[in-house]
């Protein structure tokens, strides 16, 4: 499976779902590659705190900032059993490359009226993607909500219609900061604690498939 994250509002966590799906995925004994198609190059900044603090490479990462995108994919894609995608934090003509490389997107938004909003323009890139590929899918994922907030709960009913959001959602927790930071991942630095196992529900869920 082809994975690819985006979002056209920046900060909204697409490198920490890349990595910690990517390292699920992996746990589970799969050959996954991460393909930074961010300028910002974050994915292989967390690979690279990874390396220098001496810890084992879990999967591979890639820097492929390019409107190529599309056309790469499949060669790399033989060679893994899944490939995540951490897209561009703005709508351009590389994060249509990135949609159209992939068989699932997934649009991270954080219970905020702007990330909501912003996310209008990935929906309306999906579509358009949707007429070359027909069996392109598509949704949201809840991302750093805020436990007991009125807007982390009522998020689901603000996102644009026609798109499933996923039934997982990730919560803000400092560990998720720290992995940043480590080039770790939730399960190796709290093994069994409650950011882990919401990373592994998601993982599951898009294991499953989603609608």
């Amino acid at each position: 499976m082809i994975v690819a994250l985006l979002n056209q509002k920046g900060g909204v966590g697409k490198t920490t779902l890349a990595t910690h799906l990517a390292g699920e995925l992996a746990a589970a004994g799969a050959r996954v590659t991460v393909i930074d198609a961010d300028p910002q190059g974050s994915a292989l900044d967390w690979s690279q705190r990874r390396t220098e603090n001496g810890l084992p490479r879990l999967f591979g990462v890639i820097g492929l900032p390019r409107e190529t995108l599309h056309v790469e994919v499949p060669d790399i894609a033989r060679g893994a059993d899944h490939v995540v995608i951490d897209g561009p934090p703005r709508v351009t003509a590389l994060a249509r490359s990135a949609i159209l490389a992939a068989d699932l997107v997934l649009i991270p938004v954080q219970p905020s009226p702007y990330d909501v909003w912003a996310s209008a323009e990935i929906v309306a890139l999906f579509g358009e993607a949707k007429l070359f590929k027909p069996y392109l899918r598509a949704a949201f994922v809840v991302n750093r909500r805020i436990v007991g907030t009125i807007i982390g709960r009522d998020v689901r009913g603000a996102l644009p219609e026609g798109l499933p959001a996923l039934g997982a959602d990730i919560h803000q927790r400092v560990v998720f900061a720290e992995s940043v930071a480590t080039g770790r991942l939730a399960r190796e630095l709290e093994p069994g604690g409650t950011a882990a196992q919401e990373i592994a529900a998601c993982t599951a869920e898009i294991m499953r498939g989603v609608p």
